[in-house]
């Protein structure tokens, strides 16, 4: 924590985000992790050190955002028919089919047919074992995973390299450059980021929770997407606020053009993709640029290429049968995914702390797995937990006929703005309209 900073404790959380493991904690201390950056770079332009207050119903709401979203009333499945826990000839597996093309990519590697019902599905996946499934959804670029112990993850080469190192890893990249402003506004106390760009290439939730956070911190955060790889549109208005989005096909020589003109004007930019995926976009990004990047398994270790979403960590690295015995469950809140999105967040914020000293720009990296191994060490499991509270309407927000939870940090009533209409925004900073 800086020097100075005041974070007004949770009171006891009850049974918000209860669970067998300290899901609560790993939460409340992401967003510790947001407020003292904050603080910390507040404090490089003059600013004391806000009195944060942790409020243990809006951290709730905020990591349960998928389950409180309403559209004219009417909640919203978060997972798809074919996403889900099967069994196997050996025990069970999890799939994750929410994006058509993983779906297609799913039912290729199991040999079915397109229009296959999760019945057959269900049918074809008793036949095979576990490491089959995992093999043939690898090999076909779908996601699916075993179910595992803990204890049989840990063991493994990917599990090893999961536990490795620290939650948040920022590497430091000299450039020789003098520091720079590069603001085109003064900050305040709560929107310290005013005049930082963001261009966010991310999707799902925990990319999205990083950059939505920037947003809320008075960052302009423009999110790029390719035009042939449509988002899931419930999830980009529960992640979306705060932020104009635009589509771009880089693979043009237009499109890569302009992508080059919004990098060399940007602060941070921030990937969600597999490791390796995107960068040859960045061969030319300035010196000076932050990079955050989030993945599943991490950069390291066996499946660092591998795809793979916070149910699917859950299910790989023990947490699936902790929550669950001898059938597997799930933690109350995509926990994984949102705590590092907090902690990415955070990280991004201390690097661009660090740039006001010496203009070098910085890599910042987070993994759901390594999140995961943090989870699964930390102390305070409960052997019988409460049943799961439910956030109040107090922690929810209406635009309309979306109903979506508040920001986590409670100092914030509610984001810039709702999430614009995926796509719909013009590829250029909001100046340059």
């Amino acid at each position: 924590m800086a020097s100075g900073s005041h974070l007004i404790a949770c009171p006891d959380p009850g049974a918000f985000l209860a669970a067998r493991l300290p899901v609560f904690d790993l939460a409340a201390g992401s967003l510790a992790a947001v407020a003292t950056a904050v603080d910390r770079f507040t404090a490089t332009w003059g600013f004391g050190p806000r009195s944060w207050r942790l409020d243990p119903e809006r951290i709730a709401a905020a990591f349960s955002s998928d389950r409180l979203v309403r559209i004219s009333g009417i909640p919203v499945s978060g997972f798809a028919e074919l996403s889900g826990f099967f069994a196997v000839s050996d025990g069970w597996v999890r799939t994750h089919a929410n994006y058509p093309h993983h779906r297609r990519r799913l039912l290729e590697a199991l040999d079915l047919p397109e229009g296959a019902d999760p019945e057959t599905v269900a049918t074809r996946l008793r036949e095979l074992t576990s490491a089959e499934v995992e093999e043939r959804a690898f090999a076909a670029q779908a996601v699916a995973s075993a179910v595992r112990t803990e204890h049989e993850w840990a063991a493994t080469p990917q599990g090893a390299a999961a536990a490795s190192g620290v939650v948040t890893t920022v590497v430091h990249a000299p450039t020789g450059h003098p520091p720079t402003s590069r603001r085109s506004g003064e900050p305040s106390a709560v929107t310290p980021l005013t005049g930082i760009k963001v261009l966010d290439l991310t999707r799902v939730i925990a990319g999205p929770v990083a950059t939505r956070t920037l947003a809320l911190l008075g960052a302009e955060v423009l999110r790029i997407d390719p035009p042939f790889l449509a988002e899931i549109a419930v999830q980009h208005l529960d992640t979306g606020q705060g932020k104009r989005s635009a589509v771009l096909d880089v693979t043009s020589v237009a499109g890569r053009e302009r992508w080059e003109e919004l990098c060399a004007d940007a602060d941070v930019v921030v990937t969600g993709y597999r490791p390796g995926a995107l960068d040859t976009l960045l061969d030319h990004a300035p010196a000076h640029v932050v990079q955050g990047r989030v993945s599943a398994w991490g950069r390291t270790g066996p499946w660092a290429d591998r795809r793979g979403f916070d149910s699917i960590v859950q299910a790989a690295s023990g947490i699936a049968l902790v929550e669950g015995g001898e059938v597997p469950g799930a933690l109350p809140a995509q926990a994984l995914d949102h705590a590092s999105g907090y902690l990415l967040a955070a990280g991004i914020v201390d690097a661009l702390t660090g740039r006001r000293s010496d203009g070098c720009g910085r890599t910042v990296d987070v993994s759901l797995a390594r999140t995961g191994s943090w989870l699964l060490s930390a102390p305070g499991r409960s052997v019988d937990p409460p049943a799961v509270a439910v956030p109040g309407p107090g922690s929810a927000v209406s635009h309309g006929d979306l109903v979506t939870s508040r920001p986590a940090l409670s100092d914030y009533e509610d984001y810039p703005f709702p999430a614009r209409p995926w796509g719909e925004d013009p590829a250029v900073w909001a100046a340059s309209t």
